[in-house]
């Protein structure tokens, strides 16, 4: 994503965090069916989801009392990183109740604003191994597409509906991290490229160590740590109905790995150990400003099919990966992904090395995705397994500028321009309180071999 990790704002108010298992709400992941494909055609997988422990209640261990208060932890019981993990436990969510989250068949939908008890905004959710209570499902994508149907007519300026792959533990962190005892089953060990600070857990211990409240609203109850969790991230969808992006992000990490200073780093940086800003494929910031939205080839008003297609140099999933290609379905029509319109990038509608180099020399940005790898670091981690995250969130930092309007504001270079949305929209106060009912849906997962996953 290209939030850097100082920028990153999921608001949650109804919750707080921790890594033991609680015992005063069972957890019941939602079921979730999803298809895997071959040329002979799909077999649908039962799987199930689960909510990230950041989004979770935490209390002391044998009590109702918070560990996490606001913004602030409770240092009375959290004297240390790992007596915090110890004498905290994570327990389990009503999905729907507090956190907007449903889910019926094939078909997930994650709510905005849900108000219960306390006000929650936003969640992230991994799909859960099949038959599995305590692993992610783990996808390989190198020589093989990913398909899903999305629902993004209530999602405006300002809020962004992802889908995503990062490279976190299948366990969820239990086996490298003996101190996590809640582990995959209560949604631990997440990382991303921009090296996030906001996780209250890393590694199994807490990061408390310079917790700093967020500054840009007083009203989140979020903060930062001295501790990032790095990670390489495949950004699938981050889109909402007026605009969408398409973005790699490597790392020189080859698993979920935490960072201190500089190796955290911040977008556009040489430092560090992940590429925050990444190489994106937004139509719109390539020069083609009628194609995705309300009314335009790829009409955002009903829901339509997107289809990701992971090219191997060799045919093989043992290859390099070559290029990422993108190509959407909707009302019975295939729509290949428009070439993109932009002085300097040789016209093409996928991610390659080529296009990369060619998207950072002319939008005078650095080229921090091949110097930290490129498609050949994603390539490995693609072959190792990442997890498949679905988030709805808002951006208390931006406004979420970065993905649909101008960004930076007043900028008027080569690739400053990234969707319609005016720039002053995407206050995420003005949007909670305005557009509370916004929602995602995704459904119709197919994971397969290339043309497999999807037909006119």
């Amino acid at each position: 994503m290209f939030r850097s990790a100082a920028l990153i704002s999921f608001a949650f108010f109804a919750v707080a965090y921790g890594q033991q298992i609680g015992t005063l709400t069972p957890e019941v992941h939602p079921p979730l069916t999803w298809e895997t494909c071959t040329a002979s055609g799909c077999t649908t997988v039962d799987g199930s989801v689960v909510v990230d422990a950041n989004w979770r209640y935490l209390h002391q261990v044998g009590s109702t009392t918070n560990c996490y208060d606001g913004n602030e932890w409770d240092f009375s019981i959290c004297t240390s990183p790992t007596v915090c993990a110890a004498e905290c436990a994570l327990d389990g969510a009503d999905y729907e109740e507090t956190y907007g989250v449903t889910t019926t068949g094939d078909s997930l939908t994650l709510g905005y604003v849900t108000v219960s008890e306390q006000k929650n905004v936003g969640s992230r959710l991994y799909l859960m191994a099949a038959g599995s209570e305590t692993e992610y499902e783990i996808f390989k994508l190198v020589n093989q597409e990913f398909t899903f149907t999305v629902d993004v007519s209530n999602l405006p300026c300002g809020i962004n509906g992802a889908l995503y792959f990062s490279q976190m533990d299948a366990d969820g962190g239990v086996a490298r991290f003996p101190t996590n005892k809640a582990g995959a089953q209560y949604g631990t060990g997440y990382c991303d490229s921009q090296c996030p600070q906001d996780i209250k857990f890393i590694d199994g211990v807490a990061n408390i160590v310079d917790w700093t409240p967020n500054p840009q609203d007083p009203n989140d109850n979020s903060g930062t740590g001295s501790m990032g969790t790095c990670c390489v991230e495949m950004d699938i969808w981050e889109a909402n109905s007026m605009s969408t992006a398409l973005t790699a992000h490597s790392c020189t990490v080859t698993e979920q790995t935490s960072c201190t200073g500089t190796d955290c780093s911040a977008a556009n940086a040489t430092t560090g150990f992940c590429d925050q800003a990444g190489c994106d494929f937004n139509p719109f910031r390539l020069g083609v400003t009628d194609f995705y939205g309300p009314g335009m080839t790829v009409d955002t008003t009903q829901p339509f099919t997107v289809v990701t297609q992971f090219i191997s140099s060799n045919n093989e999933s043992t290859g390099t990966l070559s290029s990422i290609n993108r190509l959407y379905v909707q009302n019975g029509n295939i729509i290949q992904n428009v070439n993109t319109n932009v002085a300097g990038i040789t016209a093409t509608n996928a991610i390659s090395t080529e296009f990369c180099e060619q998207e950072t020399t002319a939008f005078a940005e650095t080229d921090t995705f091949d110097e930290k790898g490129g498609l050949a670091a994603m390539a490995e981690a693609f072959n190792t397994g990442m997890v498949l995250v679905m988030s709805i969130w808002d951006d208390t930092a931006v406004n979420m500028l970065w993905l649909d309007s101008d960004f930076p504001v007043g900028g008027t270079a080569p690739g400053d321009a990234r969707g319609s949305c005016p720039v002053t929209s995407g206050d995420s106060a003005t949007t909670e309180a305005e557009s509370p009912n916004s929602n995602v849906i995704f459904s119709n997962i197919k994971f397969g071999a290339i043309g497999s996953t999807f037909s006119a």
